[in-house]
This record gives C-alpha cells, sequence and structure tokens, in this order.
C-alpha cells in the first residue's frame, strides 16, 4: 500500500511540475528505482504511464498549433523515426549499459532544468519573422531529441524547446505548443514499442498514469502558483539521488 501511494504520488507530482518546468521523468523514475525495479523496467514503465499526461498537455495547447501543420508533419515525422529508433536501442542494448549510461543522462537532464529559463529567455527573445517551414537543421535536431526521448527522455521537453527556438522563427507560446505535440508523438510511439516488446511493470505503470491525469489537472490550476525555485530543487535533488543509487548499485 505503501508503495501504491508513494507512486501515485510521484505520478501526480511529475505532472504537476511538468506543467511549470517539465523534468517530472525525474520524479517518477527514482521512485520506481527506490522500490526495487531494475532500471530498464523502470524507464520502461514510466514511459508508459506517463504518456495519457502527454497526450492531454498537447490538446491543452491546440491552438497554438492553428497554422502549423506542415511543421507538425515534417518534425512529427522525425520525431517518430527518432522514438522508435531511441526504443529499440533500449531493448536491443543489455541493461547493464543503459544502467551505465543512464546516471550520464540524469545529470545532463539536470543540467536542462537548471538552464532551462535562461534558455526559455533566449527563444522569447527571438524577433524573426515567422517561418512557414521547418529546416533540415531542424528535422536533424529532432529526430535526435526523439532517439533520446524514447531511449530515456527525462528534461525532453527542455531540449526540445531549445532546439525549435534555435532552428525555427516564431513565437515562444507557438513552439511550445509544437514541442508539445512533438514529445506527445515521441512518447506514444516508445510506449507501444514497449507495451509490444517489453517488459512493463503494469500496476507501477497504471498508478503513474492516474497520478499524471490528475497531475495535469493540479499543475493547471494549483501548481503555476508555487514558486519554480522550490519546483527546481526537487526535481535536482530526486535526480541526484537516483544518480547515487545507479552508481552505487
Amino acid at each position: 500500500m505503501l508503495e501504491a501511494v508513494a507512486i501515485l504520488a510521484a505520478g501526480l507530482a511529475a505532472w504537476t511540475i511538468n506543467t511549470i518546468v517539465g523534468s517530472g521523468t525525474l520524479i517518477t523514475f527514482p521512485v520506481l528505482l527506490a522500490f526495487g525495479y531494475s532500471p530498464v523496467v523502470a524507464n520502461v514503465s514510466n514511459t508508459v504511464g506517463l504518456a495519457p499526461g502527454t497526450v492531454s498537455g498537447a490538446v491543452g495547447y491546440r491552438r497554438e498549433l492553428r497554422g502549423q501543420r506542415e511543421r507538425v508533419l515534417r518534425l512529427g515525422a522525425a520525431s517518430v523515426v527518432g522514438s522508435l529508433t531511441g526504443a529499440i536501442l533500449l531493448l536491443v542494448i543489455p541493461g547493464s549499459a543503459f544502467k551505465a549510461i543512464v546516471p550520464g543522462f540524469i545529470g545532463a537532464a539536470l543540467v536542462l532544468v537548471l538552464v532551462q529559463p535562461k534558455l526559455a529567455r533566449l527563444v522569447a527573445a527571438r524577433r524573426e519573422p515567422i517561418s512557414a517551414h521547418a529546416g533540415l537543421s531542424a528535422i536533424l535536431a529532432v529526430f535526435a531529441c526523439g532517439i533520446y526521448g524514447g531511449y530515456f527522455g527525462a528534461a525532453q521537453g527542455v531540449l526540445v524547446l531549445a532546439v525549435l527556438g534555435i532552428a525555427v522563427h516564431d513565437q515562444l507560446q507557438r513552439l511550445n505548443g509544437l514541442k508539445n505535440a512533438l514529445t506527445t508523438l515521441v512518447n506514444i510511439v516508445a510506449a507501444l514499442v514497449f507495451v509490444a516488446a517489453a517488459h512493463v511493470a503494469w500496476t507501477p505503470a497504471l498508478l503513474i498514469s492516474a497520478g499524471s491525469i490528475v497531475g495535469c489537472q493540479l499543475g493547471a490550476h494549483v501548481g503555476r502558483r508555487l514558486p519554480e525555485g522550490l519546483l527546481r530543487a526537487v526535481i535536482i535533488a530526486v535526480g541526484l539521488a537516483a544518480m547515487v543509487k545507479l552508481l552505487a548499485g
């Protein structure tokens, strides 16, 4: 019962935090590790559990996607292929390699969380005319982000928004809507691959899913009143704990 409550609370906290600063995976993934799930099973189950929340987040930004059909199609295709590649890599690369690689990914994700406010300001400061197309550089960068998202995905949204801010000229809110659409595609594709071909711990996955659905609403109504600095501190503390556990194990 304690484990179930903790995992449900982690899912809720993850999507409350995702609404504001992103990187909710850095909450749920360490909680699954703490309850004894292997890194690969924890990652797979976390991805499956958080997928419904990503859909809800993308739907919430549908207004910002108006006029971006061509971008969504071109960059969405790159995200789907990248996610499929990353998810397959997770399944074929030995679990020991994933365990060795993930502390570095978590460390990189924590750095992204720290610099995210500055990245957002840089993106918002761009005043170039709106571009109707996403160039080859944007497609390749989004493809790389998709591989990362399909393989692990912590702070994927921060990374994608930074890439879009550099490679695509548009307003921040429109880029944020595009980012939500792309990360949703990545998460759904990876989740489908894992459901079909990996071992999913369904109890924690469903608990995270339930928590994420509530967390989306909580983040929208309550979470924005919480200090972003406090939320970032929670993410960093939990992420560091996960790194220590993985390195010690």
